[in-house]
Order: C-alpha cells, then sequence, then structure tokens
C-alpha cells in the first residue's frame, strides 16, 4: 500500500512539474507571442488584415490575395500559462539592420553579401551597396509566423527586384529655372551621376514601395539606407574625367557670373552716384526759380531791387570791376 501511495505521489508530482510548473513562462520585453490550441492560432474573431489600416498599402489585387486572420498578441511581461496542447511562439519586435545585399538562401552570392548588382538604363553594371532597417509586424504576426515560411527571404526578394527595377528606369528629376540656364546643364544625363546626385530620391522612393511589406509577409521596412553606387572598374577612369571637366566648367561659369554680377552692381553703384550729384545741381536752380517767380508775382520792383541787391554782393566780393563807359 505505502508503494501505491509513493508512485502516486511521484505521479502528481512530475505532472505538476511537467504540465504545470513548465507551464508559465514571460515575454521579454522587445518580445511579443502568439499561442495556438492545438495547432490553430488564437483569433480576434474574424476580423483579417482587411480591417487594419496595414493593407492600405496594398492595391486592389494584392488586397484579394494577402489576407491573414488577425490573432490575439501576448504583450511583454509574465508570467503567463498555457496547457501542454498549446504551444507559444516568440518574436522580436525590435529593429534590424542588414546589408540590402545580403542573400538569406545563400550568403555567397552578391559578392559574399557585400555588393549588389544592377543594370542602370544606359546599361551600365553597377554595385550598390547600403543597409536596411526592417522589424516584424506587431500588427501582422500570423502573416510572419504562419503564412509565408520564410519572410526574410520574401522580403529580401521584393526589396531587390523594386530597386533593380528603379535603377533599370531612373530619370534624373528636371533642373531649375536657374540650372537650365546655365549652358553646363547639357552635360548631365549620365545615369551613374544622376543616381549619385539623387541618392535621397532613390531611398525614399524605395521606402514608399516597401510600404506594403508589412500587409504582405509581416515586416516593415523601416528604411532603406543606399550609401553607394559604383560603376565598373573600366568606366571609372572615364567617369572622373567627365567629371573633373563638368566641375571645371562649372568653376569657370561660376567665376565669370561672378564677376559679371559684380560688374552690374558696380554700374548700378555709378548710376546712382551720378543721378544723385544731377539732382543735387538741379535742386538749386529750382529753387532760385521758385524763389525768381515769386518776387515777379509780388510786383516789378521786387524783381529790380533783388537784381540790384544781387549786384551789389557781387561788387562787394569782387577784386577789380570793369565798366562800360557809356558816351
Amino acid at each position: 500500500m505505502g508503494t501505491l501511495l509513493g508512485i502516486f505521489a511521484g505521479f502528481i508530482a512530475w505532472f505538476l512539474t511537467r504540465y504545470l510548473l513548465a507551464g508559465l513562462y514571460t515575454v521579454d520585453q522587445n518580445e511579443r507571442a502568439v499561442k495556438t490550441i492545438f495547432g490553430r492560432a488564437e483569433r480576434l474573431g474574424n476580423q483579417t488584415t482587411l480591417d487594419d489600416p496595414i493593407s492600405e498599402t496594398l492595391n486592389p489585387e494584392e488586397r484579394e490575395r494577402y489576407i491573414y486572420p488577425q490573432v490575439r498578441v501576448i504583450p511583454a511581461g509574465g508570467p503567463y500559462f498555457k496547457w501542454p496542447w498549446e504551444r507559444v511562439y516568440k518574436v522580436t519586435i525590435a529593429t534590424q539592420t542588414l546589408n540590402m545585399a545580403f542573400d538569406p538562401e545563400d550568403p555567397s552570392a552578391n559578392d559574399g553579401g557585400s555588393r549588389l548588382n544592377a543594370v542602370t538604363k544606359d546599361q551600365l553594371d553597377t554595385g550598390l551597396t547600403g543597409q536596411i532597417r526592417y522589424r516584424v509586424s506587431e500588427r501582422n504576426l500570423y502573416a510572419y509566423l504562419f503564412g509565408v515560411k520564410r519572410p526574410i527571404v520574401h522580403v529580401m526578394g521584393y526589396f531587390i527586384s523594386v530597386l533593380r527595377e528603379r535603377i533599370a528606369n531612373f530619370t534624373a528629376p528636371p533642373p531649375s529655372a536657374e540650372a537650365a540656364d546655365n549652358s553646363i546643364a547639357s552635360v548631365a544625363g549620365i545615369s551613374i551621376n544622376d543616381l549619385r546626385k539623387n541618392l535621397s530620391s532613390l531611398n525614399e522612393h524605395m521606402e514608399r514601395e516597401c510600404a506594403s511589406s508589412a500587409a504582405r509577409y509581416g515586416i516593415a521596412l523601416d528604411a532603406s539606407l543606399i550609401t553607394g553606387i559604383d560603376p565598373p572598374v573600366d568606366v571609372e577612369s572615364a567617369l572622373a574625367a567627365i567629371n573633373t571637366a563638368h566641375n571645371q566648367v562649372s568653376s569657370d561659369i561660376s567665376l565669370a557670373q561672378a564677376s559679371a554680377d559684380q560688374k552690374i552692381v558696380q554700374s548700378r553703384r555709378a548710376v546712382e552716384i551720378e543721378t544723385l550729384n544731377a539732382q543735387a545741381e538741379v535742386e538749386p536752380l529750382r529753387a532760385l526759380s521758385e524763389q525768381l517767380s515769386a518776387l515777379r508775382a509780388s510786383g516789378d520792383n521786387a524783381l529790380i531791387a533783388y537784381r540790384r541787391n544781387v549786384r551789389l554782393k557781387l561788387f562787394k566780393e569782387a577784386a577789380q570791376v570793369i565798366l562800360e563807359d557809356k558816351q
């Protein structure tokens, strides 16, 4: 009898340890979890990702394909409890950085994940370097855990295909009115130069085009940072010569424009000075004319007296006076 009680007590202890204490779990601060019951994730009724703003980035055709159920997300904290027939899937939602040339299926591809090849519209095989930042979308954990087998593979493939399509069809934005008036604008149009000058707009385009990745694969791209676009080695020297000539001509034009602007400013200043001098000479004559008109209006005697006073003042200041002898 004692042996049976011991076996029963041992079974109870094993059961409590195996299924109760081992059923406790916690979720770290940078993690989220989804629990399945007999292999089926806990869902939020009949809600799908179409009921969430995350699907607004999808076009109508994609909205019919990428429909995932919304699941109950277990937040950070605990301890939580699960039964033996339940399973907990934990994922980190922290932002991660990845080389954009990295191939998850073949790490040796793209020069060991260091350089991504892309062809420009003028048939130059360029090498792209940069990084992407991504994180698991908490609003579409079903797609990340159960909908797509290897989400990062799909995201990287989608990103690279969009990037290569953009590089192959990239056209620089039209120059400003000031640049259009510059004769050196005709030197522009080389794809490598256009891409290098518009890296920020290229990154912004990639962020817009990849905004639907969270609804597609459960991974949100926070940002893409393309840092380098390098042409083939045999083309680099030719591009360097072209850019050097372009910079030299641009410098000469800038110096000529600065000199012309300086001369224009000096000419305007000279005109202003001469205008002021002329006004200074005219003003006393105008004042004298007004004064004589006022004297004449008061009578002929006033004008005669004014002339006599002026003559007396001149005689006073003169050192010698010659008078005509009237005979």
